[in-house]
């Protein structure tokens, strides 16, 4: 495939992620970072999060099974997700941290649990659409490479 091609590709996958809500403008000041001596910035930037907020929703799955409920405990693990989605723009996982603040704030048990099934729901759609989107994106840097005089 050649290089045009795939930037095109590239531009035309990372329209969709905004076209269907998955991501909002911080992940284009985040891209805006990248340069030639970290081209894969972004991406080191998302698999940092996937990391780190993995930790966030075992403990989230687990307080969610005690009895009784903790909201404060609850309330302060999203708060944290929601800060780290912040950071490269996850607008759908975001959206669901704060319905799922509103359920911690209003004691509702059942609401929480509803939204963190929805969040994770999110939280993976979002992770294989970026692997498939930062894949894509990493073809396109070796064709533009590979196609350079020396």
């Amino acid at each position: 495939m050649d290089r045009n091609r795939l930037a095109r590709q590239v531009a035309l996958q990372k329209q969709s992620l905004f076209d269907q809500g998955y991501i909002d403008q911080q992940f284009i000041q985040v891209e805006e970072l990248q340069d030639v001596s970290s081209p894969n910035f972004v991406e080191e930037i998302v698999t940092s999060y996937y990391q780190d907020t993995s930790r966030l929703i075992v403990n989230i799955e687990q307080a969610l099974e005690r009895r009784p409920l903790d909201f404060d405990q609850l309330d302060r693990y999203i708060y944290q997700l929601n800060g780290r989605s912040t950071s490269f723009g996850a607008r759908k996982v975001i959206a669901e941290g704060a319905l799922f603040r509103e359920y911690c704030e209003a004691e509702n048990a059942e609401g929480c649990k509803t939204t963190f099934q929805q969040l994770k729901t999110e939280y993976a759609t979002l992770k294989r659409k970026l692997e498939a989107y930062f894949q894509l994106a990493r073809q396109a840097r070796l064709a533009e490479t590979a196609s350079r005089p020396m």
